[in-house]
Order: C-alpha cells, then sequence, then structure tokens
C-alpha cells in the first residue's frame, strides 16, 4: 500500500481537507471514499479534497507551451500520485463555434469521455490502496471509463449499470471485460456498497446519502481548466453540463489553483447546466442548503438526470459568481443539433453546456470569450442505432431528386 511518506515521483499532494470545515485534514492515504467522517451527518455528507504543497509548485514550468502534452502526466505536481498506468487522456481540442465561443470536446478521450480524466486518478488510488479491483455503478460514461482504466491496471471491475443501458455504453464495458450487472437504478448503491464491503473492491463513484464520491476524482477535471488556460487565458465564463458537480468543481479548482499560483489575476464565473428533469444543484442554492434530493422526470438526458446533488457543486458555483441553469430536452436536442452543424457529435446530456449559454439569451457574458464543455460522443445516447437511412433507388432521377430536396442545387 502507498503511503503519504511514499508518494509517487513529482506528485506535491500532501493529504485530503474536508470542504464542510476545512481546518479539518487527514493524510493522503488512504483516499476517503465516503466523504468527511467527521462533519457529515445521516442528512449530509460533506466531500473531502486533495491538498497540495503549492509552494513548491514551479508554475512557470508547468504551465510552459509544449508541443505534446496527452496524459495528465503533464500536471503530474497538481494531481494525486498517477500510479495506474494512462491511455492519452486529455489535451482535448478547444473548439470555436463561434466569435468568442468556444467548446472543449471531451469526446476525445480514449473512451470518448471527460470521465477519462477521474478514472485516471480513482484507479491511481486503488493501485496505492492494493485494492484486488474496483467496483462502480454508473448510468454510462463512469462504468466505461473504469473499465477501461481498470484494464489497463490489469484489474478486474464490477459496473452496476441500469436496465436501460445505451449500446455503445454495453459494448465498452463488455469490450473491457468487465463484471456487468444491470439492475434496477435504486438497486445500484445498495449493491456497490455490499460489494464494497463485502470483496474490497475500490469504490470509484458515491457510496453516500449526498453526493461526495472519490476524494481523487475531480483532481483529475482540474486539467480541464489548466488546458482552457493554455489556449484562451482566463475565459469570461465556464458553461459545464451537470449531474453530481464533480466536472463543476474541478474546473473551479483548477482556475482557483492558477489564480492561487499568480498565473490568473480571477475565476471564471462558473454554470451549473442541470437537467431541467432533476436540477437538485439548482435547488440546494436556491434553497441555500449543502445538497437537495428530487425526483427526477421523464428525460434521455440520462447522463445528467441527477436525483441528488453535493456540495462541492456549491461551493463552485458561490466560489465563482455563476449560477445554476436548468435546460429541457428540447434545448438540448437545439444545442446538439447546433455543435453536429459546426462537425462536432455530442451526446444529449452533453450539450447541456451549450445550452445553458444559449439559454440566457441576451444576458449571456459578453465581457470575453466563453467556454461550453462538451463532455462526451454522440454514439453514448440511448437511441443510437435506431435511426436508418432507407435506401435509394439507384437511378440518377431519383438521385437528383434527392440532391435538390436537400437544396443542393448546380
Amino acid at each position: 500500500m502507498a503511503t503519504s511518506d511514499s508518494p509517487a515521483p513529482d506528485s506535491l499532494a500532501t493529504g485530503q481537507r474536508s470542504l464542510g470545515d476545512p481546518t479539518i485534514d487527514y493524510p493522503l492515504w488512504p483516499p476517503l471514499t465516503s466523504g468527511c467522517p467527521r462533519t457529515s451527518t445521516e442528512d449530509v455528507s460533506y466531500p473531502v479534497e486533495v491538498d497540495y504543497a503549492y509552494d513548491k509548485a514551479d508554475p512557470d514550468a508547468l504551465f510552459a507551451p509544449v508541443k505534446a502534452r496527452g496524459g495528465l502526466e503533464r500536471w503530474a505536481p497538481l494531481l494525486p500520485p498517477l500510479l495506474a498506468p494512462g491511455l492519452g487522456e486529455g489535451a482535448t481540442p478547444l473548439v470555436e463555434l463561434g466569435p468568442g465561443v468556444y467548446v472543449k470536446d471531451e469526446s476525445r478521450n480514449p473512451t470518448w469521455s471527460h470521465k477519462d480524466r477521474l478514472n485516471r486518478c480513482t484507479t491511481s488510488a486503488a493501485v496505492g490502496v492494493g485494492a484486488p479491483g474496483i467496483a462502480v455503478a454508473s448510468s454510462g460514461n463512469h462504468g466505461a471509463s473504469a473499465a477501461a482504466y481498470a484494464a489497463r491496471a490489469g484489474l478486474p471491475c464490477v459496473v452496476f449499470t441500469g436496465p436501460d443501458t445505451p449500446p455503445a455504453v454495453d459494448a465498452f464495458l463488455n469490450a473491457y471485460g468487465a463484471v456487468v450487472l444491470p439492475v434496477p437504478w435504486e438497486a445500484r448503491w445498495p449493491l456497490l456498497r455490499r460489494v464494497v464491503e463485502r470483496f474490497g473492491l475500490h469504490p470509484v463513484s458515491n457510496l453516500t446519502a449526498t453526493h461526495t464520491g472519490h476524494a481523487f476524482g475531480p483532481e483529475g477535471y482540474k486539467t480541464v481548466a489548466y488546458e482552457i488556460f493554455q489556449d484562451v487565458g482566463v475565459p469570461s465564463a465556464v458553461f459545464v453540463p451537470t449531474g453530481y458537480g464533480e466536472l463543476l468543481f474541478g474546473v473551479w479548482k483548477g482556475f482557483a489553483e492558477l489564480r492561487r499560483l499568480g498565473l490568473a489575476d480571477r475565476v471564471p464565473r462558473i454554470f451549473a447546466c442541470e437537467s431541467a428533469a432533476s436540477g437538485p444543484l439548482h435547488r440546494a442554492i436556491a434553497e441555500g442548503v449543502p445538497a437537495a434530493h428530487v425526483t427526477v422526470g421523464p428525460s434521455d438526458a440520462y447522463s445528467i438526470a441527477s436525483p441528488v446533488s453535493g456540495y462541492r457543486g456549491v461551493l463552485a458555483v458561490r466560489g465563482s459568481g455563476g449560477a445554476a441553469l436548468t435546460v429541457d430536452d428540447r434545448q438540448l436536442a437545439d444545442a446538439q443539433r447546433e455543435l453536429a452543424r459546426a462537425g462536432l457529435w455530442a451526446e444529449l446530456s452533453a450539450a447541456a453546456g451549450l445550452a445553458g449559454l444559449r439559454s440566457l439569451g441576451a444576458d449571456a457574458p459578453e465581457d470575453g470569450p466563453v467556454v461550453c464543455v462538451s463532455t462526451s460522443s454522440g454514439f453514448k445516447d440511448k437511441g443510437m442505432g435506431g435511426r436508418r437511412t432507407a435506401p435509394v433507388t439507384p437511378t440518377w432521377e431519383e438521385v437528383e431528386r434527392r440532391l435538390r430536396a436537400a437544396g443542393i442545387t448546380g
């Protein structure tokens, strides 16, 4: 088992700090997978975050321009020890959608989603504690990514997923050799906890009543902020698809670290973009509570239709002066089509960042560039494979008719 006295080379991680009470800290090992034990209650669980010896970091060297920056190793000093092998995650493109509007396309990661940044770190935690494998409850992207990084590390992976897992996700899971267990949604977390207790597998998803997730996970997401900063500096705002709020928190923390290191003079406004079918973070902020539970309504945005939020999201929104927005499936579909017209095929949930920006209309930020994070590929949608293009009669007349109907003239 790794210890805080024997960190991986280059990591400046020193310990874990409670987000419920920042004066409370813990050793770096073992990672706290159920939040802060001293501040959490039966109703609210407070996460912890990884702390670093920031005074020992060399900002100029860390953020110097490089020709190739693939893999999280690029940012190793400001990440937990990267003990598990990587897959070249990160270094995703920032695509200009229109004047001053950029899309951070996370579908270019190894398993086509942002979750690869998280799972590089959480699988490293499993390796660090000598776990015999990892376990996860996931509706899609998280499970697919966890299975890949477990396979890369030579660890078995157990995935509790839902009865209606999208075809692409199911294919990912089985290709990597995961033990795939489709169960009713409400059964996933009790079964996950039981597996962790009985078999000693390392949990890389949430175990608590309100969301805390894995201590190491959001650290991988900080690198999204680092890469945005290298491409366009500090934007006016970042719009983030939001389920549990781990990516949201990671992006905010990344920019906060850039300010702390003296590289940036401010943090952009961070906008959480939730499904209107749920919106637990929106409710938590409106009610002034650390986290909220909601009933999830019908939606095809399964990746962000969360019944519960976590305190990380509240910190990110309030700490940046942002807001929690909700968008419905129609707005998501409009944003998905807009991205497709620009050559970016996003999962419906992944289009929430752009949908959130568009929902503001005239109130959208105008004081600098904005970035919309697109989290996953359109291959991950539930309806993938359901549409088939009808065959065309192989005559010139029919081909010409189809072309003219599509607006192609000559």
